[in-house]
C-alpha cells in the first residue's frame, strides 16, 4: 500500500484530543509544514547507526527523560538539569560495564501523552483530560481544558531552543544525545515530516528517533501506519497485552526491509508479569531473525495511586523489573540492549524507595510531576548503577570483546 505523510487518516487514530475548530488547526499545521526542520537526516543516521551498534551487543541504549515537557518549567537550567542527569548515569554505566552509551533523551518534544480516561471528573465537574502541553493547559477549568492548536507552534519553538540548547552542552561535553517522543499528536508530526535530499526517503523531523505507545500500536493503527514510512528509528512500546503474532504482524509494517538500526522495542510489563510476558515475544523475534534493539522501560508497568490519590512508583518495583528483563532477554539468547526512564534533574519526591528511603507520606513535599512520576537524580543514579551491574555480568557472559560506537 502507498505511503504518504498523511497517509495515517484512512486510519484508526485513538488518543487524539478533539479540536473545537478543526479549521483553525489545519492552518497551524501549514504554517508549520513551512517551518525548518528540527533535526536533520544526517543527525537520524548516525543514531541509526548508533543503535545498530547496540543491537549488535556493542552498545547499550539509555533513554529518558521528562514524563511530560512542561511550557512552564522551560529554561536552560531545566535543560542543563536533564542534559547531566543523563550523561551522569551513562558515564557509571560505560565505566561499569566497558559499553559505550547510546545517549537519547525524552526531550524537545515529548509535550503530547496518552489518557486512561477522558473525561476527567472532579466531584460533580467533567472537563476534558489533561493531554500535555501540547495540547491544553493543566489547570482543572473549561477555559485550560479546551484543546488549542496554537500551542503547537509553542511547541515547535521550545522544541527548537532546547535542541540549541542540547547542541551546545554537547559539543562541550563530547558526547551527543539525541532527541525522542512519543509520536502521539498526529497533526503535528504530520506537518513536520520532510523529505531527504535525493527525494527517496521521508523523515520525521520533530526528533531523530520517535515511538509508538502501548495504547497506539493495535491492527489498523494510524499511528503504525504513519510510523511506517519514515526513515527514522522507531520504538514501540510493548506491554502485556502484546501476543508474539501480533508483535511479528508489526515488524512486517514497520520493519519490512530487516534493516539494523530501525527497531527498538522497550518491554514495559511490569514486575508482575514480565517473566511470564517476555519470552514469548523473544522467542518469536529471535525465530524470525529481527534484528531489532530490546529495551527495557522498567516504569510504566510499576505505576500504583497511593491513598491520598498521587501515582508512585517503588524503585523496588522498578529494580526488580530490570533484573527480570535482564533474565529474561539472557534466558532467550537475546541482549539486553537498553533502558527506558522516566526522570529528572530537579529535586523532586514521586517515587518511593531508595537509598533516601522516601516514604509515600513524603510525597507531597515536593511532588511536580505533571503526569506521571518521576526518579529523582539520586534514584535515578540508583538505577543505573544496577544496569552497569546487569550489564557487567551479560557482556562478561556473552560479549568479552567490546567495540566502540560510530
Amino acid at each position: 500500500m502507498d505511503w504518504s505523510p498523511s497517509s495515517w487518516r484512512g486510519f484508526e487514530a485513538r488518543q487524539q484530543p478533539a479540536y473545537a475548530d478543526p479549521q483553525a488547526l489545519a492552518a497551524v499545521t501549514r504554517e508549520l509544514a513551512a517551518y525548518p526542520p528540527l533535526v536533520r537526516p544526517d543527525e537520524v543516521e548516525a543514531l541509526r547507526s548508533a543503535l545498530a551498534e547496540a543491537q549488535a551487543g556493542r552498545a547499550f541504549l539509555l533513554q529518558g527523560g521528562d514524563c511530560a515537557e512542561s511550557f512552564a518549567e522551560f529554561s536552560p537550567h531545566t535543560i542543563a538539569g536533564s542534559v547531566g542527569l543523563i550523561n551522569a548515569m551513562a558515564a557509571r554505566i560505560a565505566a561499569a560495564s566497558g559499553v559505550p552509551v547510546v545517549r537519547v533523551g525524552r526531550i524537545a518534544g515529548q509535550f503530547a501523552k496518552p489518557r486512561t480516561a477522558d473525561p476527567e471528573v472532579r466531584g460533580a465537574r467533567s472537563l476534558p483530560a489533561y493531554r500535555g502541553d501540547i495540547v491544553n493547559g493543566l489547570a482543572f477549568d473549561p477555559a485550560a481544558r479546551g484543546a488549542d492548536p496554537e500551542r503547537l507552534f509553542r511547541a515547535w519553538a521550545q522544541s527548537a531552543a532546547t535542541l540549541s540548547h542540547v547542541r551546545t552542552i554537547a559539543d562541550a561535553e563530547g558526547a551527543p544525545i539525541w532527541s525522542s517522543h512519543e509520536a502521539l499528536l498526529l497533526p503535528f508530526e504530520e506537518a513536520l515530516v520532510r523529505r531527504d535530499d535525493s527525494g527517496d526517503r521521508w523523515w520525521g523531523s520533530s526528533a531523530h528517533m520517535l515511538w509508538i505507545g502501548d495504547r497506539t500500536r493495535f491492527p489498523g493503527s494510524a499511528h503504525v501506519e504513519f510510523a511506517r514510512g519514515l526513515a527514522n528509528p522507531i520504538g514501540v512500546k510493548c506491554g502485556p497485552s502484546l501476543d508474539p503474532d501480533a508483535l511479528l504482524r508489526l515488524l512486517d509494517l514497520l520493519d519490512p526491509e530487516r534493516a539494523p538500526g530501525r527497531i527498538t522495542l522497550i518491554a514495559r510489563m511490569g514486575r508482575s508479569e514480565v517473566e511470564r510476558r517476555l519470552p514469548p515475544l523473544l522467542r518469536a523475534v529471535k525465530g524470525e531473525g529481527r534484528p531489532v534493539l530490546w529495551s527495557c522501560d522498567p516504569m510504566h508497568g510499576n505505576t500504583i495511586e497511593t491513598s491520598s490519590g498521587l501515582k508512585t512508583r517503588r524503585l523496588g518495583d522498578v529494580f526488580a523489573e530490570l533484573g527480570a528483563f535482564f533474565a529474561a532477554t539472557a534466558g532467550e539468547g537475546a541482549a539486553a540492549g537498553g533502558v527506558h526512564v522516566e526522570m529528572t534533574g530537579r529535586d523532586v519526591v514521586e517515587c518511593t524507595g531508595g537509598a533516601a528511603g522516601v516514604s509515600e507520606a513524603e510525597l507531597g513535599e515536593r511532588y511536580d510531576s505533571h503526569c506521571d512520576p518521576r526518579l529523582n537524580a539520586a534514584q535515578a543514579l540508583e538505577l543505573a548503577d544496577l544496569t552497569a551491574r546487569l550489564l557487567a555480568g551479560r557482556v562478561g557472559a556473552s560479549c568479552p570483546t567490546v567495540g566502540s560506537t560510530a
